[in-house]
């Protein structure tokens, strides 16, 4: 494991704009719709279940904090993951999630 040093308030503030821009079930979800690759925005919102009016101000703000990239070819919109260390953010975040229900889970059983 790699050791950790100090990030100075302007860091810090990085840090949590960049995890604030994560803290919306929506945008978690189009980032999990990307994961096997580039969608149009069409397929986002089936996918997703959201509005088109929701879906493109959600991916306007995972683009605008580079998580997701877009390009256009005639009148649709693709967007896809820019960001490389997202997924393997999802995988840390959504293993440590399992383990912990795992663990109550295990709790519950043990108590019941």
């Amino acid at each position: 494991m790699s050791k950790h040093r100090p990030l100075n308030e302007e860091a810090l503030l990085l840090v949590a704009q960049r995890f604030a821009v994560l803290a919306e079930p929506m945008r978690l979800r189009l980032i999990q719709s990307l994961f096997d690759g580039e969608k149009n925005v069409g397929e986002l919102v089936t996918l997703t279940g959201g509005t088109q009016a929701n879906v493109s101000r959600h991916l306007q703000t995972l683009t605008a904090a580079h998580i997701l990239a877009r390009r256009k070819e005639g009148l649709q919109v693709y967007y896809k993951i820019a960001d490389p260390t997202i997924p393997r953010l999802c995988d840390v975040v959504c293993g440590a999630i399992e383990k912990q229900l795992a663990r109550q889970a295990a709790t519950f059983a043990a108590t019941g």
